[in-house]
C-alpha cells in the first residue's frame, strides 16, 4: 500500500523546510522525505538574498534593485523580486528573534572567519554586534584548536578592506582539555551547560573561565568577536553572559562545518515543521518514479503534437531498508541541491537529475564544463533542471516534464550562488513559491 499525502517534498535543507512549510499553510496533508542529513550544518546560518550580480559587480547594497536585471532563467527571474520578499517576510515571521535585518531590505555586511565581509540580507542575532557598518573598535578572539579562525589574519583582512573602525586579532587557549574531535560542539555544550572545567587556577564554570582568558587580552575594545561555538541550545543565554562579564558587546563570526548558526537554523526549522504539523521522514532515499496512466495538463506548443499532454506523476518509490515503499501524493516538490547536494549529478558524458530523470543542460564536450582559472566562469555552478514561472522542471523541448512536479533550491539551474552569494536566498524563494503552489493545487 503507498502512503499518502497531498504534497510530498523531497529534501530536507532550506529549500524544503520553506516548500513543505508554506505548502502546509495551504491547509493540506505535507510530508518531507530526505535521504541525509541536511546540508544546513555545513553553511554560515546566514541569509544571502544577493551579494554580487552575475558579472560579479559588488558588494551590492540593495539587492531587489539588481533582480530585474538577472538573465533569463535565473531562479528570481523566475519568481520575480516580490515572490522573493514575500519570501524574506515568511522567513522573519519564522525566525522570530533569533534573525536580525527585517527592518531594511539594503544589505548587511557581515565578518566571515576569513576576514572578508559579506553581503547579507538576514543574519543571526549573536552575529548583529559584529557588523561592519558598527563603527566601534573590535576584538577578534581566535583558538589555537580552531585554525580556520585565524583571528590576528582576519583582523589583518578587515584593516587592509578599509573597515570603518579599529580591529585586532589575538589567538588563545580554549581553557580546559578537550578532545580532539568535535571540538565546536564539544565547546558548546561546555557553554552551554556551563560546565566545570579545569585551568590553571583550579576549577572554574566553563563561562567564567573563558572570560577570564579573554580579559586578559581585553583592551577595552567595545565588541569582541569570536568563533560560532557560544553554546547551541542556550546560546543567547552564553552570549549574554559573557557580555555581562567582559563589558563589551560580544558576537559570533560564522564558522564551519559544523556549523553551529546552520545547526541552530535547521533546529528552528524543524522545530517549525513539527508545529505545522508536517510529516518528516528522514534517512530513507528517493530512489526513483512512476507515472500516472492518462491524464495530465495540455502542451503549449514546442515539438509536441497538438493535443498531447504532460505526464503526472503517481508515485515515488522510497529505499527503506533495502525495501521499496511507494509513496503517492497529488504534488511533489524536487529540492535535493545540486551537484555538491547529489541532487544533480555527473558521468563522464552526462550531467543528469537521477530521480525523475528531469533534463539537465550542458556543454556537449566535458571540457566545457569548467574554464582553467580557479575563479573563472565555470558552466558547472550553474547546472540544474530549468524550470518555467511555476517552477516546473522544463525537457529539452522547453515543456514541463511533469504536470505535478516542481522544483527548489540549488537543483534549480541558471545561477552561481557561490559566486553571487545567492545559495539561501534563491533557496528561501523558490521553497516558498513551489510549496505554496503544489499546496495550491493540492487543496483544490
Amino acid at each position: 500500500m503507498a502512503i499518502e499525502d497531498d504534497v510530498l517534498v523531497i529534501g530536507g535543507g532550506l529549500a524544503g523546510a520553506t516548500a513543505a512549510l508554506a505548502a502546509a499553510e495551504r491547509g493540506v496533508a505535507v510530508r518531507l522525505v530526505s535521504f541525509k542529513q541536511s546540508t544546513l550544518r555545513h553553511a554560515s546560518g546566514l541569509i544571502d538574498v544577493l551579494g554580487y550580480g552575475p558579472d560579479g559587480g559588488g558588494p551590492l547594497a540593495e539587492p531587489y534593485d539588481a533582480i530585474p536585471d538577472l538573465p533569463t532563467g535565473h531562479p528570481y527571474e523566475r519568481v520575480g523580486a516580490d515572490a522573493v520578499r514575500e519570501a524574506l517576510s515568511f522567513f522573519d515571521a519564522l525566525a522570530g528573534d533569533a534573525y536580525r535585518g527585517d527592518h531594511t531590505e539594503t544589505n548587511a555586511l557581515v565578518p566571515t572567519s576569513g576576514g572578508t565581509v559579506k553581503p547579507t540580507a538576514r543574519y543571526p542575532a549573536g552575529a548583529a554586534a559584529g557588523v561592519a557598518t558598527d563603527e566601534r573598535p573590535a576584538l577578534l578572539v581566535g583558538f589555537d584548536a580552531l585554525p580556520e579562525f585565524d583571528a590576528p589574519l582576519a583582523a589583518e583582512h578587515l584593516r587592509a578592506a578599509g573597515v570603518p573602525f579599529d580591529v585586532r586579532g589575538v589567538t588563545l587557549s580554549f581553557p580546559g582539555e578537550f578532545r580532539d574531535d568535535a571540538k565546536i560542539t564539544r565547546y558548546a555544550h561546555a557553554l552551554d551547560r556551563d560546565e566545570p572545567i579545569s585551568t590553571n587556577a583550579g576549577g572554574r564554570p566553563a563561562r567564567a573561565a573563558l572570560a577570564d582568558a579573554v580579559s586578559a587580552h581585553h583592551r577595552g575594545e567595545a565588541r569582541i568577536g569570536v568563533p560560532a561555538v557560544l553554546g547551541d541550545e542556550f546560546h543567547e543565554a552564553v552570549r549574554t553572559d559573557l557580555a555581562d562579564r567582559l563589558g563589551a558587546a560580544v558576537f559570533e563570526v560564522p564558522t564551519g562545518p559544523p556549523s553551529l548558526p546552520g545547526l541552530r537554523l535547521e533546529d528552528l526549522l524543524f522545530d517549525a515543521l513539527e508545529s505545522a504539523g508536517v510529516r518528516v521522514t528522514t534517512g530513507v532515499p528517493v530512489v526513483d518514479h512512476e507515472v500516472a496512466d492518462g491524464s495530465g495538463i495540455a502542451r503549449t506548443g514546442g515539438a509536441a503534437e497538438a493535443g498531447e499532454s504532460v505526464d503526472r506523476i503517481d508515485r515515488v518509490l522510497v529505499d527503506r531498508g533495502h525495501r521499496t515503499v511507494p509513496y503517492r501524493a497529488s504534488e511533489y516538490v524536487l529540492a535535493t541541491g545540486g551537484l555538491v547536494g547529489k541532487g544533480v549529478r555527473s558521468a563522464r558524458e552526462e550531467i543528469f537529475e537521477p530521480i525523475f530523470d528531469c533534463h539537465v543542460r550542458a556543454p556537449a564536450d566535458r571540457y566545457d564544463w569548467s574554464e582553467p582559472a580557479a575563479f573563472g566562469d565555470h558552466a558547472f555552478a550553474r547546472f540544474g533542471v530549468a524550470v518555467d514561472r511555476d517552477l516546473r522542471p522544463l525537457g529539452g523541448d522547453g515543456e514541463p516534464e511533469f504536470a505535478n512536479l516542481r522544483a527548489a533550491g540549488a537543483v534549480c539551474g541558471g545561477y552561481d550562488y557561490a559566486a553571487e552569494k545567492s545559495g539561501a536566498g534563491v533557496s528561501l524563494a523558490t521553497g516558498y513559491v513551489a510549496g505554496g503552489r503544489a499546496g495550491e493545487v493540492a487543496s483544490g
